[in-house]
């Protein structure tokens, strides 16, 4: 990290000053004067999907059939319409019965002024919606929710349609790399760049090693009057096996993704090593892309959050400035339950002031053994950055440390940021939602929490402490049921019963703001599903609920 100006020095004092606040401590953050709202946004649909033989972990080509996404809905994304308190959401639909073996869809969900109004299937990459059985168009999954709307109230979702690779898979090709878009608020999606993918899949084995598309992301130019306006920003990693390395590509479009130019590579391993992922682009209020990623070593050493500036729309780009290391937990895993960590980091720009950028991340402390989530930011276009701090307020008692992780950063109208993040610093409570064995462990079940900041030119600053914007505490162990003889546990190791480290809430979750509020769209298993578990009684399947939280909350100037 470069040496900090004056200007950006004092303001890390500030936030250094203001984190040390007294802390809400461990029964959770202040709800002081700020209200919420949750309300459950997923609901059941129907759709294409392929069912896992018994005695398999993957599907067989040509079995596609209609059925049920009924089930989790895991992982999200949220995107505000400009101008309006309109949103759309993404998430996972997992298909029917099979969430152990990994198996599921994007799906949008409809938010017509704050409301959740509806649910779909995102069409293209099913035997329904496409009408053919054949691969491609039709794929076994689709992944990473991530939005965007335009000036013109187009939204944008840059598409990873794969093909489920455990075992023996003898399913190809293994993924491409598409662009989507809906004019009507995600209820039907075309695909864009005339159809083409913008990463072929090379008709390559499911097996493959070498070149497999992943953690893709869209940003919009959506700020009036620019010269950029309206033009669209796809970026994606590229793996490449037996110590190929990784690289991040981007392409952009000009004619709100109609077509597409050329993909090209952006990330030089004499910058950010050979081993670059976790890309997000982003656009200022100048109109400027940005784009951060995160730099895995190949030694196994702590990992490095990088940013990059584009000033001519993609078609170049300064240096990838290093901004802070971070720690994964071990194994990718936290202490006492299964799912895996989630993306390392999340990063936004002001649609307010030119050049400025927030970034948080989640960062394990190997010597307490225990996650914190941090946040850093730049006034100068990624040039300098503020010392990172820690975002999470909470005292633990002495030897029972608790996480906080899978942060999230927005930037709103007139100054607004905001980070939320999960948070395991109350225990689990006695619900008929939590499973009885974890019925009063400490960190283990998750609230969400957030923590608002308002820049007024020089930078964000905090206001106020953290609070709470889940109304009840979930137990990520959820769901404990079956469903058919079958776990209904989401497991990214495609495996029943699922082992530590395979199991799956996500790896991010959704936060926007807009003129009025703070929107979160969030995981949780507290809210009992209409379907009937093997064992009698509600399946506590993984849901996505939508917080609403008003922007008065936090003052009027806020």
């Amino acid at each position: 990290m470069k040496r900090l100006p004056a200007r950006l020095a004092a303001l890390t004092a500030a936030l250094l000053a203001a984190g040390a606040a007294p802390s809400a401590g461990a029964t959770g953050p202040s709800n002081a004067s700020v209200s919420f709202t949750n309300v459950v946004a997923s609901s059941p649909t129907s759709g294409g999907g392929y069912p896992v033989p018994l005695g398999s972990r993957v599907p067989l080509a040509g079995t596609c059939r209609a059925g049920p996404f009924d089930a989790n809905h895991s992982e999200s994304w949220l995107a505000v319409k400009p101008g309006s308190e309109d949103l759309v959401g993404s998430s996972k639909f997992f298909f029917d019965k099979y969430s152990t073996f990994y198996m599921f869809y994007l799906g949008a969900t409809q938010i017509l002024g704050g409301t959740p109004s509806g649910n779909n299937q995102i069409q293209g990459y099913d035997c329904l919606s496409t009408g053919t059985q054949e691969m491609p168009p039709s794929w076994t999954d689709t992944t990473d929710p991530n939005l965007d709307f335009d000036t013109k109230g187009r939204v944008y979702q840059t598409m990873l349609p794969f093909n489920s690779f455990f075992d023996a898979t003898k399913l190809h090709p293994d993924g491409e790399i598409d662009i989507s878009y809906s004019d009507d608020m995600g209820r039907h999606w075309v695909k864009g760049n005339g159809g083409v993918a913008l990463e072929p899949p090379n008709n390559a084995s499911a097996k493959q090693l070498g070149h497999v598309e992943d953690k893709q992301w869209v940003a919009v130019n959506h700020i009036p009057g620019n010269p950029f306006q309206d033009h669209v920003y796809a970026a994606w990693a590229v793996f490449n096996g037996n110590g190929g390395g990784i690289k991040v590509r981007i392409a952009v479009s000009r004619d709100r993704g109609q077509t597409f130019a050329k993909a090209v590579t952006i990330t030089p391993p004499s910058q950010v090593s050979a081993g670059a992922t976790f890309v997000y682009p982003e656009i200022d209020a100048a109109g400027n892309l940005y784009v951060s990623v995160v730099s895995f070593p190949p030694n196994g050493t702590s990992s490095t959050i990088y940013v990059a500036r584009s000033t001519d729309d993609g078609r170049t780009f300064g240096p990838f400035v290093p901004i802070t290391t971070v720690h994964i937990p071990p194994g990718e895993v936290y202490p006492n339950t299964r799912f895996r960590s989630g993306i390392v980091e999340n990063f936004a720009a002001s649609p307010t002031y030119a050049g400025h950028l927030y970034l948080t991340y989640e960062d394990w402390d190997p010597l307490i053994g225990q996650a914190d989530v941090k946040f850093t930011q730049s006034i100068d276009g990624g040039q300098h950055w503020s010392t990172p701090v820690v975002v999470n307020d909470n005292v633990d008692a002495p030897g029972v440390p608790t996480d906080q992780f899978q942060p999230s950063v927005a930037a709103g109208p007139n100054g607004a940021v905001a980070v939320a993040f999960y948070d395991r610093r109350q225990a689990c409570p006695s619900d008929p939602s939590v499973l009885a064995a974890d019925v009063g462990r400490t960190n283990f079940c998750i609230d969400t929490s957030l923590q608002a900041y308002k820049d007024s030119g020089s930078g964000a600053a905090p206001v106020g402490r953290n609070v709470r914007i889940s109304q009840f505490t979930w137990d990520p162990e959820q769901p404990g049921q079956h469903l058919g003889g079958l776990s209904q546990y989401p497991c990214a190791g495609a495996r029943d019963p699922c082992p530590r480290g395979s199991g799956f809430i996500g790896d991010y979750f959704g936060l926007a703001i807009s003129a009025q509020n703070i929107y979160a769209l969030m995981v949780s298993t507290h809210y009992p599903s209409d379907v009937t578990a093997d064992e009698g009684g509600p399946i506590y399947y993984q849901q996505q609920v939508l917080a609403t939280v008003p922007r008065t909350g936090f003052g009027a100037s806020y």
